[in-house]
């Protein structure tokens, strides 16, 4: 386009608008009712926090947080309290049920410890009857000796042969079988039968073997010749 002077006209250009984004905090600030900026809330003071939070933790502390049941000094109550307070049940009853409980602990106490002394006195007896069997060859060998006079009085083996005997009866070891007593298929074992005239019942003739007792255990049961009735 040009001007009536001849010369050229620049065309016109509009200025750009701009415009805000809209921003949700200015959004905030804009009361869409009057269109006026909203002034802050006042932050609260210092003073106030502290206030507000005792505040509340007053109120915490006066929450009960607990159900059991107490009485007024403070002892809570247990089921049993409650029963005699309630009068389902009398002081006396309560009394003769834990005298009874007390009663049964007791006899359970004393048959749980002579159990244990039991079988400890057994646990016992089979310990020195291992240490002991090795020592029951040597004693028959000594038994032997005598038989046949070997054992004289004041010898050196007559001395040793007491010592060992009295040490081993000292743990215990008892021996047993005699000639004449009456035959015990329990602790007797018999290698040989004898008809015997005059015997009524059999009995032991003679002992090939000395059994032995530890206590209420049989360590070696003894090895007889029997004289039954002819």
């Amino acid at each position: 386009m040009s001007d009536q002077n001849g010369g050229s006209q620049e065309p016109e250009r509009e200025e750009p608008i701009i415009r805000p984004v809209p921003d949700e905090r200015t959004e905030r600030r804009i009361d869409p009712e009057t269109g006026k900026v909203r002034q802050p809330d006042p932050e609260p003071a210092a003073g106030d926090d502290e206030h507000g939070d005792e505040h509340d933790l007053a109120h915490e502390e006066l929450v009960d947080v607990g159900p059991a049941e107490s009485d007024d000094d403070g002892t809570v109550l247990s089921d049993d309290d409650l029963d005699i307070l309630s009068g389902q049940t009398t002081g006396e009853a309560l009394a003769a049920e834990r005298l009874a409980d007390l009663q049964r602990v007791t006899a359970e106490y004393a048959n749980y410890r002579k159990r244990t002394e039991a079988n400890r006195e057994i646990e016992r007896e089979r310990a020195v009857g291992d240490a002991v069997k090795g020592l029951i060859p040597v004693l028959d060998d000594l038994e032997r000796a005598e038989k046949h006079g070997d054992l004289g009085e004041g010898s050196a083996f007559t001395t040793i042969a007491a010592k060992l005997r009295a040490a081993v009866e000292r743990l215990g070891l008892i021996p047993y079988g005699e000639k004449g007593e009456p035959f015990d298929p329990q602790i007797h074992e018999a290698i040989f039968q004898q008809p015997t005239p005059g015997v009524t019942a059999d009995t032991v003739a003679e002992v090939v073997e000395t059994g032995y007792r530890l206590g209420s255990t049989t360590v070696r049961v003894a090895k007889v010749v029997v004289a039954v009735p002819a």
